[in-house]
């Protein structure tokens, strides 16, 4: 494999145990695959004080750790977009904050890059690594994904090594509910998937939960898919069609004097069917409109706090001007410690006896 210049981009949210040991193991690995590198951690709002770990680590390793603190939680796609857009070198990986991802496979991960004509690559896990009702959530996930277009949906991860300068394709993309694999599958079809081994979680638990994966799911289909609508058309066309079997039913039997009392079970099952169908249409038309509704409010998919990045960058519209406190990133970390320690102190006083 090539030796190459890397852009490790972590999204972290309530991960103060997990992102010092993550980046110790990074920063051994990197040197193996990569002469130049950095490792961009994006603190999504953590309620915690992930970001006071995080600017220790940038202080400790200076040009090769950054940490940008984003103002509240706007979820882990966008908080991948803010550290994508200021990644520096021609290669990107993005990698959870949970220790799942090993550093040690990024050689395999990195690999197909070897050649010009692939331009994103997955990591697979070889073995499930999640219980039956999180795994199917996840498939429900990659359904949702391969309604909305993107390629080779079965394989997609949150381990992933890309060719920076896809990010050219999605930088005027203004959306709250935006999937980094929606956007990288509009501007290459070039993707690969390759098998690596992944660890179980070792502190906490994912913030997604079922409830969110399929939420998130929802986002995916309704904002970057038309499949439900044209399902609610091709409903239209069936209920139709069998309304006008049935018509000529009735007039049949009608003619031929069959029909003696209207049947009133009958009726009343044609509206229950009829009614739930126009519901159904209904609720599927508002999940788009309400999608059109939040963009047309053009709210930010992510606003920065502090920005310890240098260097070049290209910068998504909408990431917010942070330059008024890129000189106080200690004294904004020496604050979220404060507040960090003063909400951990117990409610009341503990007495000995």
């Amino acid at each position: 494999m090539h030796i190459m210049q890397i852009s490790v981009v972590i999204p972290c949210y309530r991960s103060r145990e997990t992102i010092r040991p993550l980046v110790r193991d990074l920063l051994h690995e990197l040197p193996k695959v990569a002469d130049a590198y950095e490792v961009i951690m994006v603190v999504d709002g953590s309620p915690d004080d992930t970001y006071v770990i995080a600017h220790e680590l940038e202080v400790e390793h200076p040009g090769i750790v950054h940490a940008v603190l984003l103002r509240r939680n706007f979820g882990q796609h966008n908080a991948l977009l803010a550290g994508i857009s200021r990644a520096r070198y021609p290669i990107t990986v993005t990698m959870d904050d949970d220790r799942q991802h090993r550093p040690d496979q990024l050689t395999a991960l990195l690999a197909p890059l070897d050649d010009p004509f692939i331009d994103l690559v997955y990591g697979v896990a070889r073995d499930e690594e999640h219980g039956f009702a999180r795994s199917f959530a996840s498939r429900t996930v990659k359904a949702a994904l391969a309604m909305a277009g993107v390629p080779n949906a079965k394989d997609v991860s949150a381990f992933r090594a890309f060719r920076t300068d896809l990010r050219e394709g999605f930088t005027d993309v203004s959306d709250p509910f935006a999937s980094l694999d929606v956007l990288v599958s509009w501007t290459t079809t070039s993707t690969v998937a390759v098998p690596v081994q992944m660890d179980e979680r070792t502190e906490g638990r994912s913030g997604y939960t079922l409830k969110a994966l399929i939420r998130h799911a929802m986002n995916m289909i309704t904002g970057y898919g038309t499949l439900p609508l044209r399902m609610v058309t091709w409903l239209g066309w069936t209920t139709s069609f069998l309304g006008a079997v049935l018509l000529v039913v009735v007039i049949v039997q009608y003619l031929l004097g069959a029909i003696a009392v209207a049947g009133f079970t009958t009726l009343v099952s044609l509206l229950a069917i009829l009614c739930g169908v126009i519901m159904l249409s209904l609720g599927i038309l508002g999940e788009y409109i309400g999608r059109l509704h939040f963009r047309s409010m053009h709210r930010p998919m992510f606003v920065v706090k502090v920005d310890g990045t240098a260097g070049p960058r290209v910068q998504i519209p909408l990431a917010g001007d942070d330059s008024h406190v890129r000189g106080r990133p200690g004294e904004v970390a020496l604050a979220i410690q404060q507040h960090y320690d003063k909400a951990s102190e117990p409610s009341h006083p503990n007495f000995s006896e």
